[in-house]
């Protein structure tokens, strides 16, 4: 791990500006330029308000912020996972020709994500004021729990980063699987509301055991009820995430120079 501290030390500026620069080739050719990293996120929280507020009629308290927070956190996690499958093979050019830690192109990634996640977060806040969430200082630990999903998906990421490149088929997998996390999540529903008087011991399962529902959870709980997050929860995720992350970089270390003469 100290190989990586130094690694991520002596390239920081190179993910910073390549991050800006890959930020800034996203909104060239478009009329509407940056604000489309504001009516993505805002169109897709307006459908799934729609769908399961109104044609699905929800109960749960201030439910467009309810939604909101849980695809912010998703978003960022999703697009942290699939990023990361073909990210050596997307940047062949690079890997084949110049030296560079194979994980610094995941962390330039992820500030792209954080980027935009940061984005949506502050429309959540203007949504939370418009919708009268009474704000406490409860939602202080937004930002412990956000580090705990950071760790938990560079340690995913690492993970399927690697193997992506000699698994041709992990991507398609990937998609599967998170399809299937995202509708056990609880994005545009209250999973206590739905199973935890029906069936409780399924409820904790999809609260504890997937990590994405966990920290939307836990986010809610903190942002919009002035409720205080599961401390052991985050401790046992954030070491989970410290062992993917050490394992990750391990991994990447040993095979690294491997995976020019594979690509």
């Amino acid at each position: 791990m100290k190989k990586f501290f130094s690694n991520i030390k002596k390239y920081y500026k190179y993910a910073v500006r390549s991050a800006k620069a890959e930020l800034k080739s996203e909104v060239a050719d478009s009329y509407l330029n940056w604000m489309w990293w504001i009516i993505e996120p805002f169109c897709f929280m307006l459908i799934y308000t729609f769908v399961f507020g109104v044609v699905f009629p929800n109960n749960t308290k201030y439910f467009a912020s309810f939604v909101f927070v849980g695809q912010t956190a998703w978003e960022f996690f999703n697009r942290m996972v699939t990023g990361s499958v073909k990210l050596i093979t997307n940047n062949r050019d690079l890997v084949t020709k110049v030296y560079i830690p194979k994980y610094i192109l995941l962390l330039s990634k992820s500030f792209t994500y954080l980027f935009k996640m940061g984005i949506s977060l502050i429309i959540t806040f203007g949504l939370m004021i418009f919708q009268g969430v009474p704000l406490s200082w409860h939602i202080l630990f937004f930002i412990p729990i956000l580090i705990v999903l950071y760790v938990l998906s560079f340690g995913v990421g690492m993970l399927l980063m690697h193997f992506g490149v000699t698994l041709n088929d992990l991507s398609n997998l990937t998609n599967i699987v998170l399809r299937m996390i995202f509708y056990l999540s609880g994005i545009f529903y209250n999973i206590n509301e739905r199973l935890g008087k029906k069936n409780p011991t399924l409820c904790f399962f999809l609260l504890r055991v997937n990590p994405a529902a966990f920290c939307m959870n836990e986010l809610r709980k903190v942002m919009l009820y002035a409720k205080l997050p599961s401390f052991e929860g985050l401790a046992v995720w954030l070491i989970i995430g410290i062992m993917l992350c050490a394992f990750g970089v391990h991994v990447i270390h040993k095979n690294e120079n491997s995976y020019a003469k594979v690509i």
